[in-house]
């Protein structure tokens, strides 16, 4: 229908008064006659169904399209060839008729949308009426007109899963909340100061190199503190936590975290961590102990036993590695009549660190450790999802195979 209309945008090379006045009048007109031919395109006489009126809106968004594209629009035809053509005496005027003609095609545009809409409820409450039923929308009714066989199957959706490290780490988490922690969760992108100096890490620590650490470019006009990274661990989220929260504090902080490592088997740059923090009066290590040979036997079976050997972290002290009996052997470090190769033959598998909170910790959220204590702890999720599906590669959680993914549903 469109096509038909002759009118394009003439170019202006006189600009006085009454050649603007005629030119302003034949677009007008070629607006007002493009707008009847759109608003009258339906038969008047008859209902139209679904197929015909995804043709007239078809029409309309040409019509829309014809005058106001951006591209090559009407209105930004009169803007390049009459205002930007026009000589500096008379481009006032010429401007100020230019956004008077914008004004009325968004107006006129807006109206034959209007026209369209109320004749397309007429229609539906004409059929509606009709049938004597109730229905949500046009296409509903129309469809209700033309017979519906209803021992049809219906369209079934297949109905989605949880990520096999998602509904590990929300595991992790119910078993935490269950013992009372509340869930905090903090930016991926950290500065140096959370993510280092707030938690006790020296500046000459190797963490802080950039061989383990992802570091964002062009921060080196910035204070040290203020330098901005990928997190290595959701341990920030406990110095913010404590800053915003007095004692008692019981948390548990899960999330993405980054490291500069190269993908194998067991390592990923990308893997995701659930770390705890609980601060109080008179918090001890047997505290420590017991949260978490509990949270061990919830998700690996009340058969597990765990065992504490000495380690380091920065923000520990005295820290601790975690390891929980096998669950492939028994703890017996064989399996099969031969060696366990989960465990390597030893009956335990290292599985976390944890330690009592480094009073020094303290100092920078302002706590006193003369008065209060803590244990935390941080777990990496694809690890334990590992061991609890019996999967061999770290890598395949992250591949998006449907047909891995597929078989956790």
């Amino acid at each position: 229908m469109l096509e038909s209309m002759s009118y394009t945008v003439p170019k202006l090379t006189d600009f006085s008064t009454s050649a603007l006045d005629s030119a302003v009048r034949e677009l007008l007109s070629a607006l007002d006659q493009e707008s009847a031919a759109v608003s009258s395109a339906r038969n008047q006489n008859e209902v139209a169904h679904d197929v015909e009126w995804k043709q007239l809106w078809e029409e309309w968004k040409a019509f829309r399209d014809r005058w106001l594209a951006r591209k090559n629009g009407i209105t930004t035809q009169i803007n390049d060839l009459w205002l930007k053509a026009a000589p500096k005496e008379t481009k006032r005027d010429v401007g100020q008729r230019v956004n008077e003609l914008k004004a009325k095609i968004e107006v006129e545009v807006g109206r034959a949308e209007a026209h369209l809409q109320r004749q397309e409820s007429d229609d539906q409450r004409h059929l509606i009426e009709s049938s004597g039923k109730s229905y949500a929308s046009l296409d509903d009714a129309w469809r209700a007109t033309q017979g519906v066989d209803i021992t049809l199957p219906g369209i079934r959706r297949p109905l989605g899963a949880e990520h096999p490290v998602i509904k590990t780490m929300n595991e992790i988490i119910g078993v935490f909340r269950n013992l009372g922690y509340s869930v905090e969760e903090g930016p991926e992108i950290e500065t140096d100061y959370y993510n280092f100096e707030a938690l006790n890490f020296p500046p000459n620590h190797p963490a802080r190199d950039t061989q383990d650490t992802l570091f964002i470019a062009g921060q080196e006009s910035k204070p040290p503190r203020e330098r901005l990274l990928l997190r290595t661990h959701t341990s920030p989220v406990q110095i913010r936590s404590m800053e915003k929260m007095k004692p008692p504090v019981r948390v548990v902080c899960p999330g993405k975290v980054h490291r500069n490592d190269a993908p194998d088997a067991t390592h990923s740059p990308i893997f995701h961590q659930v770390e705890g923090l609980a601060v109080d009066t008179n918090i001890t290590f047997c505290d420590l102990k017991g949260t978490l040979d509990h949270a061990m036997k919830a998700l690996f079976g009340s058969s597990v036993k765990t065992r504490f050997y000495p380690s380091f972290f920065p923000f520990t002290e005295p820290s601790a590695d975690v390891q929980i009996s096998c669950i492939f052997c028994g703890g017996k470090g064989t399996r099969d009549g031969g060696p366990c190769r989960n465990c390597k033959a030893s009956g335990w598998i290292e599985l976390l660190g944890c330690g009592m909170v480094d009073p020094n910790v303290y100092g920078f959220v302002d706590y006193d450790p003369a008065k209060v204590s803590g244990f935390a702890f941080g777990m990496g999720v694809e690890r334990i999802a590992i061991l609890k599906y019996g999967v061999d590669d770290i890598q395949l959680f992250f591949n998006g195979d449907v047909r891995f993914l597929e078989q956790f549903g």
